[in-house]
């Protein structure tokens, strides 16, 4: 954390997709719900000055920051896009790896954020997504509820759900790499933070 900038992070996330998606130098990176930037930053120091890293986020203030950040640090690998996770302005197989930290639990539309991921992977590309799935369904009257969806929890799928829709975009060879499960009172549900990757064959 040191070696980046520290106005990209804001300490928010559910995992630290970066450290597990094995970056190697000179691939291309994109970022789906980049924020402040945090995770682009930390995966462009890992794939080096020939490597590239997108960030694409859907709030004009943060891909602003992220911009800011990139050019007052002296980032040359990056570049922050503003767009939406389920229509992601990034060309057809063109990224060897895509990252997430905390964000699909958030898309209104789950399995096109999916597809969209599969679409722009290159052919063997992997996918490594950090994320809030339940370990049952999430009462329908506190999915209306402002502050649970802040907390990334009124959004979550059950993990079967979750895990069944990477599937059905096309996704082969998934896998669980870290999880940890803990009750919430809130929902009476318990939650898990897992951290899955997938290969686009």
């Amino acid at each position: 954390m040191k070696n980046i900038p520290p106005e990209s992070f804001h300490g928010l996330g559910c995992g630290n997709p970066v450290a597990l998606a094995d970056l190697k130098k000179g691939e291309i990176v994109l970022d789906l719900g980049s924020g402040a930037g945090v995770d682009v930053f930390l995966a462009a120091n890992k794939v080096g000055k020939n490597g590239f890293v997108i960030g694409v986020d859907m709030t004009e203030e943060m891909v602003k920051k992220s911009r800011e950040n990139a050019k007052k640090y002296g980032y040359k690998n990056v570049e922050f896009r503003l767009g939406e996770i389920e229509n992601l302005p990034v060309e057809d197989n063109s990224v060897d790896v895509i990252i997430s930290n905390c964000v699909i639990n958030l898309s209104p539309n789950k399995l096109q954020s999916f597809r969209e991921a599969y679409r722009v992977l290159k052919p063997g590309g992997r996918m490594m997504i950090s994320d809030l799935v339940t370990e049952g369904p999430v009462p329908e009257k506190l999915k209306e509820n402002f502050e649970l969806w802040t907390d990334c929890i009124a959004g979550a799928l059950e993990r079967k759900d979750y895990i069944n829709k990477i599937k059905e975009a096309g996704f082969q060879d998934m896998s669980v790499v870290e999880e940890s499960t803990w009750r919430d009172d809130k929902i009476n549900v318990a939650v898990t933070s897992i951290k899955i990757k997938a290969v686009k064959p």
